[in-house]
Parts: C-alpha cells; sequence; structure tokens
C-alpha cells in the first residue's frame, strides 16, 4: 500500500516537474516573441531619449576667451512642436545627447539585425589612430555630408557640415571628433517612412558624395535600389552610375514619418552653378542670407542680380547666446529675410540647412540642402544673422 503512493506520488511530482518546464519553455517563448515584436524602430533623438519626427542642432563654435572643458562642444537644439533653440543639456560629444541617441543607433545594431546605412563625407575620418585629420577632400565627387540609417519600417537622414564625421559602423561606439570643436556646425534630422528612401537615393545619386562606410542588404535591396547602388558604387572607382539618368539637380519633396514637408535640393557637379543665387532662391520666390565657410578660396560675393537678393552673412548670434564672425561657422544654411502670411505653424519664412558652401570650386561639385518653411525655426535662424554683405560689398544689417 505504502509502495503504490509513493509510486502515486513521484508519478505527479514528474507531472508537475514536467507542467514547470513546459510554462518556463512557455514564459521565455513569449519574452522572446514580445522582445522582437516591441523591437524600437530607427528614429531621430532628442535630448530627452524620446523619438522625435525632426530637429534642427547648432553646434556652436569656440567662444574666444573662455577655457571651458566643454568649451566648442555646446549646442542649441529645436525639435517639432517647440518654440525655439534650447540650450542642450549635455556635450555634443555625449552619447545621451540628441546627436549621440541619433547616430548612435549605429552602433548598436546586432550583426543579425536588418538595418541599412550609409556614411558620407568629403572629408572622412581618418583610417587608422594614428591618421591625422587631414583634409583628403575628392573635388570628383559631391562636397556632401551625412547619414542614412533605415530598418524595414523607417529611418532617419541627418544632413550636417562637421568634417570626419561620424565614425565608421566598426569603431562601435559614437563620438564627435575633435576636428568639429572649433567651429560652428549645423545639423538637420528628419524621420522618414521606408517609402521615402528610394528618393532619398536618388537625390544622392546626383549627389555623387563620397561614401567612406555603408551596409545595404540584399534583403533591402528591391525596396531602395537607389540606395542600393549608392553603396555599391563606393566600393567601386568609377564615380559614375550608369544605370541612373544623367540629371544635374533635382528638388523633391520628402514627407516626414509625421507629416512635415521638406524640400529636397540637390546638384551634381554638371550643374556648375551657385546652389542658392541661381536655383533655391527663383524657386523658393524668396530672397536669402546664406552662412557657409567663408575661409576657402574664391568665395562668391553676394549677388543681387536676376531679381533676387543673395547676401553673404558675416556676423551671427544663433540663440542670443554670444556673438561671433561668419569665419568662425563651418554651418552652411539659408533663411529668407522675410516671413510670409502662410506656411507651417502660423506662417514663417525658409529655412534651408544643407552641405555646401558658395565658392567657385563648389559651383562644380555636388551638394545640396534641405528647406523647411516653418515659423518658429524661420524665426530661429533669422534671428541669428546679424550682419551681411550688401549687394555693393558694403556691411549691412541683415
Amino acid at each position: 500500500m505504502l509502495k503504490t503512493r509513493d509510486r502515486l506520488l513521484r508519478t505527479e511530482n514528474s507531472h508537475l516537474t514536467h507542467q514547470s518546464e513546459m510554462l518556463l519553455f512557455l514564459s521565455l517563448l513569449l519574452f522572446c516573441s514580445s522582445l522582437e515584436g516591441n523591437k524600437i524602430p530607427i528614429s531621430c533623438y532628442n535630448d530627452n531619449g524620446e523619438a522625435v519626427d525632426w530637429f534642427y542642432l547648432y553646434k556652436l563654435p569656440k567662444e574666444h576667451g573662455r577655457k571651458s572643458i566643454e568649451e566648442g562642444e555646446k549646442y542649441l537644439f529645436l525639435e517639432k512642436g517647440s518654440e525655439g533653440w534650447a540650450d542642450g543639456k549635455v556635450s555634443v560629444n555625449d552619447t545621451t545627447g540628441a546627436l549621440g541617441r541619433t547616430v548612435g543607433q549605429l552602433y548598436t545594431q546586432t550583426k543579425n539585425t536588418e538595418v541599412a546605412y550609409i556614411l558620407y563625407n568629403d572629408q572622412r575620418p581618418p583610417k587608422g589612430v594614428s591618421d591625422r585629420w587631414l583634409d583628403d577632400g575628392d573635388s570628383s565627387r559631391g562636397h556632401t555630408k551625412g547619414v542614412v540609417l533605415l530598418d524595414k519600417e523607417q529611418g532617419f537622414w541627418l544632413v550636417h557640415s562637421t568634417p570626419h564625421f561620424p565614425p565608421v559602423q566598426k569603431e562601435g561606439q559614437y563620438y564627435y571628433p575633435s576636428s568639429g570643436v572649433n567651429n560652428g556646425q549645423n545639423f538637420i534630422c528628419v524621420t522618414y517612412p521606408l517609402e521615402r528612401f528610394q528618393t532619398i537615393g536618388e537625390q544622392l545619386q546626383i549627389n555623387q558624395p563620397k561614401v567612406y562606410d555603408c551596409d545595404v542588404p540584399e534583403s533591402f535591396a528591391a525596396l531602395v535600389p537607389a540606395l542600393a547602388a549608392v553603396c555599391k558604387k563606393a566600393h567601386s572607382s568609377n564615380h559614375l552610375f550608369p544605370h541612373a539618368k544623367a540629371v544635374s539637380n533635382r528638388s523633391v519633396t520628402l514627407t516626414s514619418k509625421e507629416g512635415t514637408d521638406f524640400i529636397s535640393f540637390a546638384k551634381g557637379a554638371s550643374f556648375d552653378n551657385d546652389l542658392y543665387h541661381s536655383w533655391v532662391a527663383p524657386f523658393l520666390q524668396s530672397d536669402l542670407l546664406v552662412q557657409f565657410w567663408v575661409r576657402s578660396t574664391g568665395v562668391l560675393r553676394s549677388d543681387c542680380s536676376k531679381g533676387w537678393r543673395v547676401l553673404d552673412v558675416q556676423l551671427l548670434s544663433p540663440g542670443k547666446r554670444f556673438t561671433f564672425k561668419a569665419s568662425q561657422d563651418h554651418s552652411k544654411w539659408a533663411v529668407s529675410p522675410q516671413g510670409t502670411g502662410q506656411g507651417g505653424r502660423g506662417g514663417g519664412g525658409w529655412v534651408c540647412v544643407g552641405d555646401i558652401n558658395r565658392n567657385e570650386a563648389e559651383e562644380k561639385r555636388g551638394g545640396g540642402t534641405v528647406c523647411l518653411q516653418d515659423a518658429v525655426v524661420w524665426k530661429a535662424y533669422r534671428t541669428a544673422a546679424l550682419e551681411c554683405e550688401g549687394c555693393d560689398g558694403e556691411t549691412v544689417q541683415c
């Protein structure tokens, strides 16, 4: 009788153990499935770690006379829904800041994660620790700088002005280059749905960028063939895209994930003219104040011909934090002198942030800019421009 009861108890315990193991297995299976289902899509991020539709970031130059350890790494930040420039909460080199969180997604992807990326810069990062910060600009490629990162749902396109940025994916971590500290720099990040990236790839084909790191897996080739072609061409000595139409310039509307319309202007070398005066100003039907790197040869003077006033900015104060000369700012942006009675969020003029300067050499190189009509963004950039070069070379209030 006792033996029978022992056998029954052992059988019952065995069933309980088996049930516990099954429950543990099912729990782990459900947990792994939930992790896969809750995979966070690629996006632009703000300083609080929140995904945002778009942002502008103005990295301020070193302020003369200041010796703070973070001098030259401070920035202003403006995102969709904000009311103007806000001080960055950390340094531009911090992985928890907007730029660090956004670009940092490139270095946190696992090997099997399905993402595509393209890093391009006419001044690539150094290939090794011993490399110096040399200007290895290739004049046969576009004067372009940017990051494209996407999954099969969405992604971001970051257009900027910083040399040697960002690190290649194999570096394994985000950091901001020391060569980008002294001068001002600009960034525009927009989150786009997957279907926009074919058009973005076509714009890059026109730009002929210098791609220094990329990976567009086969699973993306049919989804974004233009991006795949840009990446493939990076591994070829041929600078031309044989399957792309010979287009000297093109403007397209790119609608963000949440519905904001941006206009992308892309020109190739064959355009052979100034981006701003010959194209952007007449297209937008607006005069422009343009900030660009003036410490280069063949700088184009302010141009008031053909009905459009395109004036070179000389003195700035973004967010009224401090005042500095255009020679301290490597940014490339343009703003309408006057607002309009229509446009996003109560009216405003145009703001364009890009990667090309106003000089003779860059008339013959690819490059572009991304423009938005928004009252808050316009005010942030318009109030930054204090003094400009007038139509006759004199200094005037912008």
